[in-house]
Parts: C-alpha cells; structure tokens; sequence
C-alpha cells in the first residue's frame, strides 16, 4: 500500500492560518477519525479537531474535502485550514503519523504523485516551481505561462507528430502491398520533418531570453583596482554593500547583490580590481572576477581617465569612465561617465541598463525555452531531425533517429523513462508541494 501523506502547505508558522495537506488512499479514512463526518466535496466547513481516542480537542478550523482523481495529487486529498501555531501544528502532525501507513511527505512529494497520476507534466511541475520561487515580475509571467501548460503543448505537439511520421514510415515499410498505403509515404515525411526542424531551431535562436528571465540578468563591474567599482555598487543597491576605501585593491571577492528593475532579476556583481600581482589572495580573486565577466550577461568595466591598466577590457564589455569630476562632463569617445560621489551621470547608465533588459525581456505570448535542460534535450533532437534530412542512410535507419528525436522530446515532459531526473526536478519543492 503506498502510504498517505501529510504536510504543512502554508507559510511557515507561527500565522493566522495554516494549511495542512492529506493526501492518499487512506485520507478520507483517516480525516473522519479526526474530524467526524466530513463536509461535502470542495464545501469548507467549520468542525472541531480532535485526538481519536481520547476525544481531546487539537483545534476549530476550515475542513475541505477533494475526491481522486479530481485533485492536485490525483489522491483522494483532504486539506485542514487551523490556527498557525507551533503547537497546534505540532500536535495535529502528531495525530495524523499515528496512523499506519500515514507519514510526513518528503520535499516535492505532492507534485510528484500529481506528476505520476497523470495531473502534470515536468515543464508544469517546473514551471510551478519556478512560480512559488519567483522574485519580479517578469519571473512570474514567464512561470506561470509554464504552469499553464504552454510548453507541454508545443513540445508534446511536435512529439505526436514524429511519432506518427514514424507510424507512416513503418506502415510504408511493412504494407507497402496495400492499397490503403500509399507510395512515396516518406517523401511527405521527410518533408514535414524539415518543416519541424525549423520551427525547432526558431525556437532555439532567443538569445536565451527566457533562462535570463528565469535566473536573473548577470551585470558584473570589473576594471583596474580603485576605479569606483564598489562605490557604483553601493550607488546601485542604494546601501553600503562593499567596502570603500582609498586603498587598491580592498575588493578581494566577488560581491553579489540581487536588484529588482524593470520587474527583472538583476545580479550585480563587484569584482576584484584587474591587475598584476604576487599576492596569492588577489590572484585568486582575479581569477573569480575573469570567470564572472566570462559567464556575465552585461560587463562594465570601470575606470578612471589618465590612470593607467595592467589589464585591458573584455572584447565584450562596456567601458564606463569614473570620477567624471575629472574630467569633461560630456561622455568620452561616446563611453559613459560617471561620479558616484555626487551622482552624476548614474541617470544615464541606469537609462542604459533599462535599454539592455529592455532588449532582454522581450519575450513575447509564445512559449520560451527556459532551462537548460530543455535546451539540452531539443538541441539533441534537432541533431536527430538533421541526420533524418541528410541522411543517404536506409529508410529502416532514418526511421530510427525519428524515434530518438521523439524520445528527446518525450524527455522534457516526462513522457520516457527520465527517472534519473525526477529527484532531482522535485527537490527543488519545498516540504508540502
């Protein structure tokens, strides 16, 4: 028997109100005892909690009932909506595991039996995910498109149709005596597996706008030491974050800070001056600051006019001048400056910025890759589509890289064997989801 679960699926407590889930074969069975007669489905009603046995009251709270299969698990579900605190909580969690076969859920472990009843895919269960952990704006709209299931269209669209373009082959191959069969079957095939292949690579070719959106749009500040790197991040968070001092070098690590513009996540990162030295400390925050502008979305590099670099500016960088009080006000060779002292030119690097996300975040109704691993999957399948089109191998072979191409979409969703990735999908829940 699989056992029946129970979680807090509230905040965290003490609240006004927490919601405790039950959820499994046993969870009518079990509410009742607690309970008494329970309310008629998705009817709240108000009854006393108690102790069976002994009668003791836990608590008075909201009781509601939700039948399988018609329920987020799939199970048949009972929700407890009682007083948030740590002892009512505590003593109702009591209760409950006293009963055989009824245990504390493991993290994501309601998703995932909704996930195994058929009641959502992985790119739903993803992207609701993805909802509860969002921070902006945008974050929430791309999720929520998720959850809603815009993804598992598209992909499971273009899964059924090369399975039925592999249908069609083998039905040339094995009946090609029959009248129903017509000839030249994969010709058509070959022709719609084109046609997909594209779609495919369109929706490849975004810039990867939507795992920005997801994991935030990486800005890091790099340059010469002492250049105002940290006093532009401090300007930016709008509080003290890093160290400022006239000496170089007093940034030895990369300092992040996590803004909200835009409704985008936006990381910020200070980074260790650039430039030669036989400190082995420095060296290694060097090493981090050229990995951090490697892996960035956005580099600035920072410095200050007349002073020379050890170092010269990554090919893709935006060099802003600093301390503009040194020089002239208006811009240098069409570069940016800035004075973080007085603010000054901070106006027009923040309309640069909004401009950059601005750039990103245009991301339209349509559905949006937006993790790797779907990324991973579908660059997989569009190698399987190519071998299709340019293959001279037999058809038996062709037939075969369709199948494998399906497969790789059937992964994103969870429609093939991808036990490998469940843990690691639903860890991501927290206890009670």
């Amino acid at each position: 028997m699989t056992d029946t679960i129970f979680a807090l699926s509230s905040g965290a407590v003490p609240s006004g109100v927490a919601i405790i889930r039950l959820s499994g074969s046993l969870a009518f069975e079990i509410a009742s005892s607690v309970v008494g007669k329970l309310p008629l489905p998705r009817q709240g009603k108000l009854l006393d909690l108690v102790e069976p046995g002994s009668g003791n009251l836990i608590d008075r709270g909201l009781v509601l009932v939700f039948p399988g299969p018609a329920s987020f698990t799939g199970e048949d579900v009972v929700e407890f909506q009682c007083h948030g605190s740590r002892p009512v909580i505590s003593k109702l969690f009591d209760t409950l595991g006293g009963f055989e076969h009824c245990r504390m859920a493991e993290a994501g472990e309601f998703s995932r039996r909704a996930f195994e009843n058929g009641k959502l895919d992985l790119t739903e269960i993803e992207g609701l995910s993805d909802l509860i952990a969002a921070e902006t704006e945008a974050q929430r709209v791309l999720a929520l498109r998720q959850s809603g299931g815009q993804l598992r269209a598209l992909y499971e669209g273009w899964r059924k149709d090369l399975i039925r373009s592999r249908a069609l082959i083998e039905a040339e191959l094995d009946f090609s005596d029959e009248e129903d069969v017509p000839g030249g079957v994969s010709d058509q095939v070959w022709k719609m597996v084109l046609e997909l292949s594209s779609a495919i690579e369109k929706h490849l070719d975004d810039d990867r706008n939507g795992e920005i959106v997801r994991d935030g749009f990486r800005i890091v500040l790099t340059g010469p030491p002492n250049a105002g790197k940290s006093s532009l991040l401090n300007a930016l968070a709008k509080r003290d974050v890093a160290i400022v001092t006239p000496i170089a070098g007093t940034t030895r690590d990369a300092i992040d800070v996590n803004l909200d513009l835009d409704g985008m996540k936006v990381t910020v990162t200070d980074t260790a001056g650039m430039r030669q030295s036989d400190d082995m400390v420095e060296q290694e925050g060097i090493r981090r600051a050229t990995l951090a502008a490697d892996q960035a979305d956005l580099v600035l590099w920072l410095q200050t006019p007349g002073e020379p670099s050890d170092s010269l500016p990554p090919d893709n960088a935006i060099r802003v001048w600093t301390k503009s009080d040194l020089v002239q006000s208006e811009s240098i060779n069409g570069t940016l400056t800035i004075n973080t002292m007085d603010d000054d030119g901070l106006d027009t690097l923040m309309d640069f910025l909004h401009q950059q996300l601005k750039s990103v975040s245009k991301v339209n109704e349509s559905p949006v890759v937006m993790r790797q691993r779907h990324r991973s999957a579908l660059e997989d399948c569009q190698k399987c589509l190519k071998l299709v089109v340019g293959s001279s191998d037999d058809i038996e072979i062709r037939s075969e890289y369709l199948r494998q191409a399906a497969d790789h979409l059937g992964m994103i969703t969870g429609r093939v064997d991808v036990e490998d990735l469940l843990d690691v999908i639903f860890s991501e829940f927290c206890v009670g989801k």
